[in-house]
């Protein structure tokens, strides 16, 4: 989904929000032919993600400008790392430097954050695991648990925020509402309204898309599995169930359809959740709540 054109609008887009009739301090505080070379560095511990956004941004403010990047997206990197190395006129590279960072730090964040979920779910299938916290049942669909994103995203920004969800580790959810079919609460309750019962209704939705769509039924009690069960439903997503309700979900839907667990994800709790068995554990905090990594741009090249 994170094409070049998508990158290169984006940071068109935040160059000019940035510097709408040009960048006044380098103008006038340095030559328009003076030259130099800067660092990308790690001010702390994380995983890489947004390099050819990074020099996608040096490079819309002036083509001249030359990136190497020192890493690759979805590497860990530690705090003093060089990342990679942008040379050309000091001027356009002082002008895009915070465009720059502002993108490569919010994904590496995102990146970070993500790979730091991805690991408290892979710890539970460790030796040892079982005998210290109680039993871990295997997911039927995946080999194991899946953590995935979702719309709770920065409004123009989706592309890059899933993209660095995968550099992380985890998986996209649907990119957007015309991707898949996902009836919520709400959509539920104005169902009923009209007198259709849930069956019927995930039955009526399978007749009226085309077979390669998926259909997705959010529930929030263990009562409303069986009917969404019946319906056809290919994943069922339980949201903000218990650990208890969450295994007997599982139990129920008894590999017939995706299960997906969702609802105020923490990181202290998601690898309880991952032994009740769930396909997949969806988390809005990767994107709704993270803190972008502290990346810095240091002169490799003295200036006069």
């Amino acid at each position: 989904m994170l094409t070049q054109h998508i990158i290169r609008t984006a940071v068109e887009a935040a160059l000019a929000e940035d510097a709408p009739y040009g960048d006044v301090t380098c103008e006038t505080t340095i030559p328009a032919d003076e030259t130099g070379s800067a660092a990308l560095t790690a001010r702390e511990d994380g995983v890489m993600s947004g390099l050819d956004v990074f020099a996608a941004a040096f490079r819309a403010q002036n083509p001249r400008i030359e990136t190497a990047p020192a890493i690759a997206d979805g590497e860990r990197f530690h705090a003093g790392q060089m990342l990679a190395t942008v040379s050309g006129p000091v001027r356009d590279l002082l002008t895009a430097e915070r465009v720059a960072l502002n993108f490569t730090q919010r994904m590496s964040g995102i990146a970070t954050m993500t790979a730091s979920f991805v690991k408290a779910v892979n710890a539970i299938y460790a030796d040892g695991y079982e005998r210290e916290h109680g039993p871990v049942v295997r997911p039927r669909r995946y080999a194991r648990t899946r953590i995935a994103d979702t719309r709770k995203t920065t409004p123009g920004l989706r592309p890059f925020e899933k993209y660095a969800v995968v550099c992380g580790g985890g998986h996209n959810h649907r990119y957007g509402l015309s991707d898949a079919v996902m009836m919520k609460d709400n959509h539920l309750a104005a169902l009923a309204a009209r007198g259709i019962d849930l069956a019927g209704a995930i039955s009526h939705v399978r007749e009226q898309v085309g077979h390669t769509t998926h259909i997705e039924v959010e529930v929030d009690s263990l009562d409303q599995i069986p009917a969404v069960v019946e319906g056809g439903s290919d994943t069922i997503m339980l949201d903000n169930f218990t650990l208890a309700d969450t295994r007997r979900g599982v139990e129920l839907i008894d590999g017939r359809a995706i299960v997906e667990a969702s609802g105020n994800m923490s990181l202290e709790r998601v690898a309880a959740v991952a032994a009740t068995g769930v396909d997949v554990i969806s988390v809005g905090a990767l994107t709704h709540s993270v803190r972008s990594i502290d990346l810095g741009l240091d002169w490799l090249e003295e200036r006069p």
